[in-house]
């Protein structure tokens, strides 16, 4: 078998389908070897921001010269980016030889009569083998979906777990409110293990540390007063905190995203824990966070071009937060390309965009998944809430090239799943559009 075939093999299973339990899942890494068993595992969860907590966790560990694995999803272009070793995929050879050992472990576990892990337990088991063979200290497991049934939660022993912002999504899986949502997001929190966690939420906070107090897990409740945000541009933000021990350093990040903040204040809390017996340099973690390029939250994918992988209204709701910002005292509006998937409140995401920024144009269109909401439905539910000019363009490519056309001196922002994200980073690359 080769890499081709691998990840074709990996794509034919059912991305969303009911989960295996946990015991499955713990069997399956059993077979494996219980790779990772031995390391210091960070375990991140929320509904929006944990793949951003994840890498700037990642990029602190590694500015300490810690050897690093980060398990992250879902990816833009390429497979490989799920499982990431000091920040690199692991390449096509490496990729297709844990493919092949996991495998062996499943055509086992057929034999026994055990089901087939699912799609993202057969990545998690994938990821786990490489950073056992590439000797990694730690691993930052980003959770799939919820986080107490979530496959990265069989990782029994976390040395620190990170639960970031938390609202509505997933609702006909993990509740529909916050406190139901909050307690499956809880679900990650370990006997004794310590939490920090984003404590903007009232309702979301009181579940999280009633769970922490059960559970005898220190925690760490950080707020919007944690920071000041201090300069927002096109390409930089820059913020200060507000603890007596670093008031006067400015910590700057190569995004725009207003709400990256509050990710990079979780990841710098979570790094002075793990290393509070240490002594670090802040010049170290100044250059670490500068570094950080996090695909599709804010991106500029081509001038003029901005994609963010909001895909639930809370997200949206921060992404507009951002665009008011960066286009405040311009004469000229920008563009909305937009695309969802079914099992989204995409009509709640549609009303924030419509009700909380001043576009010229909304542009809809459809991803390349089975769970896509068709452009013309898009369209519809847009002109519910918007009297401004709403394009139906069911490719992407017309999509964009009727941004283009529509811009005049103004911005293209395309949002609404990180399917689209990829597919406009993919497009982009390769030099089929201009904007």
């Amino acid at each position: 078998m080769n890499y081709e075939q691998a990840a074709a093999y990996i794509e034919e299973l059912p991305k969303f389908t009911k989960k295996h339990t946990l015991d499955h899942t713990r069997e399956f890494l059993k077979r494996l070897g219980n790779p990772g068993e031995d390391r210091k595992i960070i375990h991140v969860a929320g509904t929006n921001g944990k793949g951003s907590v994840c890498a700037y966790i990642q990029a602190i560990l590694m500015a300490e010269g810690k050897k690093t694995g980060f398990f992250t999803s879902p990816h833009l272009v390429s497979i490989n980016e799920r499982i990431r070793v000091d920040n690199v995929p692991v390449d096509d050879e490496a990729f297709l030889g844990v493919f092949c050992q996991v495998m062996e472990a499943v055509e086992g576990m057929k034999k026994d009569g055990i089901a087939h892990p699912s799609y993202f337990e057969f990545l998690y088991g994938m990821a786990m083998k490489a950073f056992a063979a590439a000797d990694v200290e730690y691993i930052v497991l980003e959770t799939g979906l919820g986080g107490r049934l979530d496959a990265t939660n069989s990782a029994g022993h976390p040395c620190l777990t990170v639960i970031t912002s938390i609202s509505l999504d997933h609702t006909d899986i993990l509740g529909d409110t916050i406190e139901k949502i909050a307690a499956e997001k809880a679900g990650i929190i370990k006997e004794g293990v310590p939490l920090i966690f984003d404590g903007n939420s009232r309702a979301a906070s009181n579940i999280l540390r009633k769970t922490a107090e059960e559970k005898n897990a220190p925690c760490r409740e950080i707020s919007k007063n944690a920071y000041e945000i201090l300069e927002v541009g096109r390409k930089s933000i820059a913020f200060c905190r507000s603890n007596a021990y670093d008031k006067d350093v400015t910590w700057k990040m190569p995004v725009c995203g207003i709400y990256q903040v509050m990710n990079a204040v979780l990841a710098l809390e979570a790094a002075e824990y793990l290393f509070s017996d240490q002594h670090v340099s802040r010049e170290k973690w100044q250059k670490a966070l500068a570094s950080v390029k996090w695909q599709g939250r804010m991106e500029e994918a081509a001038p003029h071009v901005t994609i963010d992988g909001a895909h639930n209204p809370g997200a949206v709701e921060a992404f507009a937060e951002t665009v008011r910002v960066l286009e405040e005292g311009k004469t000229a509006r920008p563009v909305i390309v937009f695309s969802a998937v079914e099992d989204k409140n995409y009509e709640q995401m549609i009303s924030c965009l419509c009700g909380s920024l001043d576009a010229s144009a909304y542009i809809v269109t459809e991803i390349e998944d089975k769970r896509r909401v068709p452009a013309l439905e898009l369209g519809q539910v847009f002109e519910k809430y918007t009297d401004k000019k709403v394009i139906i363009k069911k490719e992407l490519r017309d999509a964009l090239d009727a941004a283009r056309d529509m811009r005049g001196e103004g911005e293209i922002y395309c949002l609404g799943s990180l399917y689209l994200a990829g597919m406009v980073k993919k497009l982009l690359a390769g030099g089929e559009e201009h904007a």
